[in-house]
């Protein structure tokens, strides 16, 4: 029998393909003329699939599901949850091989639904590059031959925000809680992240060789890597051990991991220092400017700051210009000829 309903009343597909093979599922419904027309519509398509060689019709819904299998155990798993929601309510039901670039596009929200805010170009291409992951993962499973194309937002360079040593003083002597004082001195120290601070725990620090491990579910780049660290880095840890009650490092007094530093006395300390326009990551771009304006290569500054690629690091060497002092001169020229005044 090619349908039949089960004891919930939901109709039950059954056929087999020329192949063979047999194909049972459910048809998610209990009217009966639905049932039967998805069961020819599947039995039609397996037929195309086998005789005419034709590729199986997915759906949208069914690349997202790729999406989320393949961010399953990476960092940004929550953030493809929530685009491949956003996808599925907005183009789930379309079929694959009828989508077009068009439909992408004006698919691509550029508004926050609960409060109206507009999203920045970043954002925008945030949801971007998940959709096309997941037809790109459609496409490696042989489901369709074509991506469409959709080019990125054009997006803002991206701001490189330091502060002077005197500044940091200032902002280090503004802070009320002391676990903040110390997770702000050892950014300025290190260069580590603020995800990378909060997660450190005692059993990743290699005091003899002067080591923190920072492992790959917690670095950015997904790979695991060494953080070095200084003398003064190593002396705040070890003045840490009086709080040492929990297995993290830099805890708020509980012994529990924190997921954020406080955003409220960061702020205020910020205010109270003078300092404006001064995000937390910004003291990361504080310790690479003063590395390179002390002379650290660039390509030392790239592993000291676990950056992938040279390119990551390039936005920093124009803080110094040493290297060019000794051709400046290679080049020269008099004239006798006044400058009018």
């Amino acid at each position: 029998m090619p349908i039949r309903k089960n004891k919930n009343g939901v109709w039950q597909i059954d056929f087999t393909t020329p192949s063979g093979e047999r194909v049972r599922c459910s048809s998610k419904t209990t009217d009966k003329k639905l049932a039967q027309h998805l069961h020819d519509k599947l039995k039609h398509e397996a037929w195309q699939v086998e005789q005419l060689n034709k590729k199986p019709e997915k759906t949208v819904e069914q690349a997202l599901i790729l999406l989320l299998k393949d961010a399953e155990h990476k960092k940004d798993k929550l953030t493809k949850i929530q685009h491949a929601k956003y996808w599925r309510d907005e183009i789930g039901n379309k079929l694959l091989s009828s989508l077009t670039s068009e439909d992408i596009q004006n698919a691509i929200p550029t508004h926050v639904v609960r409060t109206g805010k507009i999203l920045s170009p970043a954002t925008q291409n945030r949801y971007r590059s998940s959709i096309m992951r997941a037809i790109n993962l459609a496409k490696q499973a042989g489901w369709i031959d074509v991506v469409p194309y959709i080019a990125k937002n054009s997006e803002p360079k991206k701001r490189i925000r330091w502060i002077t040593e005197k500044e940091a003083e200032r902002l280090l002597d503004s802070l009320n809680l002391n676990w903040m004082k110390d997770v702000c001195q050892f950014a300025l120290l290190t260069g580590a992240r603020m995800t990378e601070i909060l997660s450190m725990t005692w059993d990743k620090i290699n005091f003899a060789n002067k080591m923190a491990i920072v492992t790959g579910d917690i670095a950015k780049s997904g790979r695991g890597r060494s953080l070095p660290l200084s003398d003064d880095a190593i002396n705040l840890i070890k003045e840490r051990m009086k709080y040492q009650v929990s297995p993290y490092v830099f805890h708020s007094g509980t012994g529990k991991l924190r997921d954020d530093i406080s955003r409220r006395d960061f702020k205020r300390a910020l205010q109270r220092a003078n300092i404006k326009n001064f995000r937390f990551h910004d003291l990361r771009h504080t310790w690479a400017s003063w590395h390179i304006q002390r002379g650290t290569p660039l390509m030392v500054l790239k592993e000291l700051g676990g950056w992938e690629t040279i390119e990551m690091v390039q936005k920093y060497a124009h803080l110094n210009a040493d290297h060019l002092l000794s051709y400046v001169n290679q080049v020269k020229f008099s004239s006798n000829t006044r400058l009018a005044r």
